[in-house]
This record gives C-alpha cells, structure tokens and sequence, in this order.
C-alpha cells in the first residue's frame, strides 16, 4: 500500500500559507519525511466563478508547481490529480511530461482525465462534445512522442510528421500512465492505454454532477476492479501490474480532530483486499501548519502501525 496528497487548495478563497513557494516546499517535504509516497495538484485552468462559489477551488498549473516540489524532494512521486488531457495539445503535454520526468530523475506519473467542466472547455477553445475522443487520441500522441523519433501522427484532431522531441523521459519505456474515471470506457482505456486506474468515490449525485458512475461502496469498487482485472486479463495483461489509486472512504482525515486511526486503517484493510494499490490521503488546507501537522499526525498513528 502506498499513500498520495494532493496539494491542500480545497477551497476558493484558498489561505494564502499554502500557495507561497515556502508553503509548497513545507507541505511537500513534510509529506515526505513523514512516508508519504506520492504528491501532486489538481488542474484547474480557468475554472467558473459559479463552480468556485458553490464549492470548488482554485488551482495552481500543475507541472509548474509539481517542478518545484520535485526541486525540494528526493523521493516523492509527482502524481497530479488529475491534468485535464482534451484542455491542451498532446505534443506540448508530452514535453512538460518528458522534462519533469527528466529533472526529478525519473519520479514522473502522468494521471489524466477527460474532465466534465462545459464552461472551462469553452473558456480554453475546445469542442467538449469531443472530449472523448479527444482523449484516446492523445493518449496515443503522447506514448508515440515519447517513444519514436521522426514520428509522423496522423490523427483527427493531431498531426505531426516527422518529428523529434527530446529529451526523453527517464522512466521506460515511459513514465506511467494513470487513467481517472469511474466508468466501464475509462477502464478500457487503461486496459489499452494505461498503467493505473484511478476512480473516485461518488455518490449518486456527485456522480451525476461529474458526469461518472457512481462508487459508494467498498463492494462496488471490488466489483468494478474485478471487471478491470478481467479486461486487462482479457487482452493479455497481468493485472498485479497495474495500480488503482482511491480516497477511503472514511470520512475524516488527519487534520480532523476525531480522525480514529483503528477505523482508518481497517478501511484501508478493506481496500487493500479490494483491490487498492495507492490510497489517496485528505490533509487540511487552512495553512501550512495544519498540513504539515496532519501529515506527522498520519505517520505517528497509521504509517508506523502498518
């Protein structure tokens, strides 16, 4: 089992301790003193200011911030949460990709999701009746631009002929490829595209307002990774490897007062036999210390338990 965060800017007006380059590089070397294994930043461009006001939140660019985390780190994981793929042209992912992989030796996982927010979409120029399509399309572009020289692509929306993009990733053949989304179509694209699943707990509603399936089970995940288990095995691959990242579903974190670390870690339990390789881990955002306490408090009462 493995433990991610995400950067704690979980509210608009975010507090203005965690946006600072000395609050980045606090929370994110606390996180790893502390045995956390995988940080990043969610992706967020130009979102709505009805969204930001009915309970979403702001964002750094997430290569941006992920850079200098790694900058300020030896081990982490540089795992975003997720980058927004149909939002920008694969080549130019595919190079921000290559280089951050490059700078932190190798520490790189591209997560990417198709993403479900009409007004951003809009705002950035892109078709979002497309983004599916978008989507696989890139996928297929970035692997191509990692691994090929003098590439020609011919896509849809994507053509490239006889280019060479170096430097390449450290990571081989490439880095890996987490796919978000709790639907049957984003687990066929990590069985053709993928090294990771990563699906989110919804209820009915948040899963109609993200436009997913809902997850709001432990049984209902370890039926959905069965069938991933199915498909990867179907198509020739070994399933132990390919990871699946999820938030537990206990409710509380580290940074909540009545945070009972025996629930916690029985849920992990639970997850693990699930099917769960990487747990994604809620620390607060209300300023630099409440994270950095959370994550001694997490290392204290569930790493060093395990």
């Amino acid at each position: 089992m493995r433990f991610a965060i995400t950067h704690p800017m979980h509210s608009h007006p975010y507090h203005p301790d965690v946006v600072s380059g000395a609050g980045i590089t606090a929370i994110a070397a606390a996180a790893e003193q502390a045995g956390i294994h995988g940080f990043g930043f969610t992706d967020h461009p130009a979102p709505s200011q009805r969204w930001l006001e009915h309970g979403g939140h702001d964002a750094l660019d997430p290569f941006v911030a992920m850079s200098f985390a790694a900058a300020h780190t030896s081990r982490l994981r540089l795992i975003p949460n997720i980058v927004v793929l149909p939002y920008r042209n694969p080549f130019v992912v595919a190079k921000a990709a290559a280089t951050l992989d490059l700078l932190s030796d190798g520490r790189f996982t591209l997560a990417v999701g198709v993403g479900y927010m009409r007004k951003e979409f809009e705002a950035l120029g892109v078709d979002y009746e497309q983004r599916a399509e978008l989507f696989e399309e890139a996928l297929r572009a970035i692997r191509a631009a990692w691994t090929t020289d003098d590439l020609s692509f011919e896509g849809k929306h994507f053509t490239a002929r006889g280019i060479t993009a170096h430097p390449r990733p450290v990571a081989q053949p490439h880095p890996p490829i987490w796919i978000a989304g709790n639907t049957a179509a984003a687990r066929e694209r990590v069985v053709r595209y993928g090294d990771g699943w990563c699906p989110f707990p919804a209820p009915p509603g948040l899963a109609r307002t993200a436009k997913t399936a809902p997850i709001d089970s432990v049984e209902r995940l370890r039926a959905l990774i069965a069938d991933l288990h199915a498909r990867l095995e179907a198509a020739g691959r070994d399933p132990a490897a390919v990871d699946v990242a999820f938030s537990p579903f206990y409710p509380k974190g580290p940074g909540d007062a009545d945070f009972n670390a025996d629930e916690f870690l029985a849920g992990l339990e639970e997850l693990v036999g699930a099917g769960v390789t990487w747990v994604n881990i809620h620390i607060p955002g209300d300023g630099v210390r409440a994270a950095t306490e959370a994550l001694d408090r997490f290392r204290a009462t569930v790493i060093e338990a395990l």
